[in-house]
């Protein structure tokens, strides 16, 4: 029997990290000056607790790494799997080697995890993949699996392979299907399988996460099979409109911008579709075949057509059902928001989800590549 999980006392936001392994602190971040914000086209964050309940009127709801020189990954994770942070009454992995992590672990953020699962099932129309596997297939791993849901889906799909899902936090089911099992492993360090393994490596949601994708592609490509795939789902943090309605400087129109300028403090990109990193770094691993797809997710009920309001519903849920999740650590501890400013941001943020004149989106981009058959390691 395990033991419950740990969570060390509460602290506010840590000041700084290690820049590596064994390094010297490294700041983070100091909060941007109103200058230095300006040029970046984001507000400071005192604009939304000045702003809160002017637009509230307007409310029109729907209904409806480094890599190599590091320590592998299990070993350095195996004794502190179970000591999690606390930040603002939530939990996070603990910043053990390069395992921050931006997004928490706890039950609420989980269940928001699994319905974005749900929706992106919907985005590739019913597919838990897009790359064109064989009917059977040995060995496939999910790097970032999460809640594991998506790995116990494939492994039901493919009843006869070997299915890995990866993640630093242990909160996975324990019933799973018996060809499924689960590792503690950090993807920013030196990856500990085999040359040739795997027939399929699927990672998703991965933005923010990454540390370095020209050698986590490099380490797909070393841990592919000859003629295996790799694919990754990214779901972009820019959000827009075709019709002007989400204006320059709604809550909306920061939301990417703020994310963006936190990843370059946090050394960790969120721009991994704006910056076309899937097709870059896959192609300069040495996989082939690469094909890039975007897809445009609207965002609430206001669609007409029913398969995109569909969509949109989801997405608006995803989103509502952990908004402070999201944003608390690369806004709070990596940028320097108050509890209170975030606070008053996520309302506007949640009165522009509900207005249906307002037409929000953003993109998910599919991108999977193959390795040459005729490769040797």
């Amino acid at each position: 029997m395990v033991a419950s999980p740990k969570a060390k006392e509460a602290m506010p936001a840590p000041a700084s990290r290690s820049a590596a392994a064994g390094g010297p602190p490294v700041p983070i971040s100091a909060p941007l000056t109103a200058e230095a914000a300006g040029n970046l086209g984001i507000l400071p964050a005192s604009h939304w607790q000045q702003a809160q309940g002017e637009d509230a009127a307007d409310d029109t709801d729907d209904t409806a790494s480094t890599i190599g020189s590091l320590p592998s990954s299990t070993a350095s994770l195996s004794q502190s799997i179970f000591e999690y942070r606390k930040i603002l009454g939530r939990t996070y992995h603990s910043n053990v080697g390069n395992a921050e992590a931006w997004q928490p672990n706890d039950a609420r953020h989980a269940e928001a995890m699994d319905i974005f699962h749900h929706l992106n099932t919907l985005i590739l129309s019913g597919k838990l993949y897009t790359a064109p596997l064989p009917k059977k297939i040995q060995k496939a791993v999910d790097i970032g699996t999460g809640t594991g849901i998506w790995a116990i889906d494939f492994a039901d799909e493919f009843p006869e392979a070997e299915v890995i899902g990866t993640d630093v936090s242990p909160i996975q089911p324990t019933w799973v299907p018996p060809n499924l099992k689960f590792e503690i492993d950090d993807l920013n360090l030196e990856w500990t399988w085999p040359d040739n393994t795997f027939d399929y490596i699927h990672s998703r949601s991965l933005i923010g996460v990454v540390e370095d994708w020209e050698g986590f592609y490099r380490q797909a490509f070393r841990c592919c099979k000859p003629g295996g795939y790799v694919e990754d789902v990214s779901n972009s943090v820019k959000a827009f409109s075709l019709d002007g309605t989400v204006k320059e400087g709604s809550a909306l129109d920061q939301w990417g911008k703020v994310f963006f300028e936190g990843g370059n403090k946090f050394g960790r990109t969120f721009k991994v579709v704006e910056d076309d990193i899937h097709r870059k770094c896959m192609e300069k691993a040495g996989f082939v075949d690469i094909v890039i797809k975007d897809i445009q997710v609207p965002v609430g009920a206001w669609p007409k057509d029913k398969t995109q309001q569909e969509l949109g519903i989801w997405a608006k849920m995803a989103l509502e059902s952990d908004l402070e999740g999201y944003v608390n650590y690369i806004w709070g501890v990596v940028l320097g928001w108050t509890p209170e400013e975030i606070s008053t941001y996520c309302a506007a943020f949640r009165r522009e989800l509900k207005n249906t004149r307002i037409h929000g989106m953003y993109t998910t981009r599919v991108a999977y590549a193959r390795k040459p058959e005729s490769f040797q390691q």
